[in-house]
């Protein structure tokens, strides 16, 4: 059945079926049930073609990365973040586009998307502190999204999904702390970004509480890799006092301090403990048959990817409604990783 045949058995005409199927505010809530029940029983599947003709929309989101953050794009936590969104862009009669530009024409791109008629919407990520992506998106009348908070903005006037990155952290270094270790290393993510300044704060925060200053030497930011955590235990295990624990941004650094810490003859657990911050860990090949490979502050980011497609398509098709916005839960997970904290800590030989 196409549009016609569904709108003549209606009695309705194409725009009112049309307008019906994509949660428009004026058509009336019987007249919206009575084609949707219609459109469900016949196998009606809306043309995306002839949906955008007759709403003027595009029927597509656009996620924009820049160049410098290209690394994300061959990251399993991107990937499920992706896969959580596009599942619901389908589902809704969406399309994904994924477009990547050199640093810092993020905001031309946006001016072209709109000048196109290209999008209806856009994904935000990476918020920072001083982000100009949202004012600029409200200027060109482009709804958005953003994974994630701005620090500089009223929660309630933007549309976003968040973990308590704060709390996560916080909660970790409360369960090391009560372990006993107090020389706790952080190995965060890029602190310019407003995930990674909210977790540094809440891992201090932390330390401060139980009359643990912070030591600079304990923290370090940026890309969330492997070869981070490498390094990282390469510096501060050789310290005179080096940590007893570390707290990582994503289990990519996980294993890059895992690995660092095996070839030195140091035991995860044991020696020396470890929680990180991450999604579902599939790639790592836990599962219900086996303890998780590390503790972990768990929300899954496919999940996140899912909800804030629904907020902002919801967003594009009822404009006129209050954003909404969603705060994830985070769960604690143990595993093989932690432990109390060694009588001597351990060092790296040199």
């Amino acid at each position: 059945m196409n549009l016609k045949q569904l709108s003549d058995l209606l009695g309705v005409s194409q725009t009112t079926v049309s307008r019906a199927l994509n949660g428009y505010p004026e058509v009336s809530e019987a007249t919206r049930k009575r084609v949707q029940e219609a459109a469900k029983a016949h196998g009606y599947t809306p043309n995306a073609r002839a949906l955008g003709l007759a709403t003027g929309r595009a029927f597509q989101v656009a996620h924009v990365l820049t160049t410098s953050a290209s690394d994300e794009m061959v990251n399993p936590i991107f990937g499920d973040f992706l896969a959580g969104a596009g599942e619901v862009y389908a589902s809704r009669g969406y399309e994904l586009l994924l477009t990547v530009v050199g640093a810092g024409e993020e905001e031309a791109a946006y001016a072209k998307l709109k000048r196109r008629s290209a999008v209806d919407a856009v994904v935000v990520q990476g918020p920072r502190r001083g982000d100009t992506r949202p004012a600029v998106l409200d200027q060109l009348g482009l709804p958005y999204a953003v994974h994630g908070r701005m620090p500089d903005m009223d929660a309630d006037s933007y549309t976003w999904v968040d973990v308590d990155n704060f709390g996560a952290f916080q909660q970790a270094a409360r369960k090391l702390l009560a372990l006993g270790h107090r020389r706790i290393a952080l190995v965060n993510g890029d602190e310019a970004m407003a995930f990674a300044e909210a977790r540094r704060d809440g891992y201090r925060t932390a330390l401060t509480e139980h009359g643990v200053t912070p030591d600079p030497a304990l923290m370090r930011s940026g890309a969330m890799t492997v070869a981070a955590g490498l390094q990282a235990v390469a510096e501060m295990q050789a310290l005179q006092d080096p940590p007893t624990a570390y707290l990582t941004a994503s289990s990519v650094t996980a294993m890059g301090v895992q690995r660092a810490l095996s070839q030195a003859g140091l035991a995860l657990g044991r020696d020396v403990s470890l929680i990180t911050f991450d999604d579902a860990l599939t790639y790592l090949g836990d599962g219900p048959a086996t303890a998780p490979s590390f503790a972990a502050m768990r929300s899954s980011v496919r999940a996140a990817g899912h909800h804030l497609a629904h907020l902002l398509i919801d967003r594009v098709e009822r404009p006129r409604q209050p954003h909404r916005n969603s705060l994830m839960v985070i769960d604690y997970i143990d595993g093989a990783s932690i432990g109390p904290a060694p009588v001597a800590p351990s060092r790296v030989n040199a």
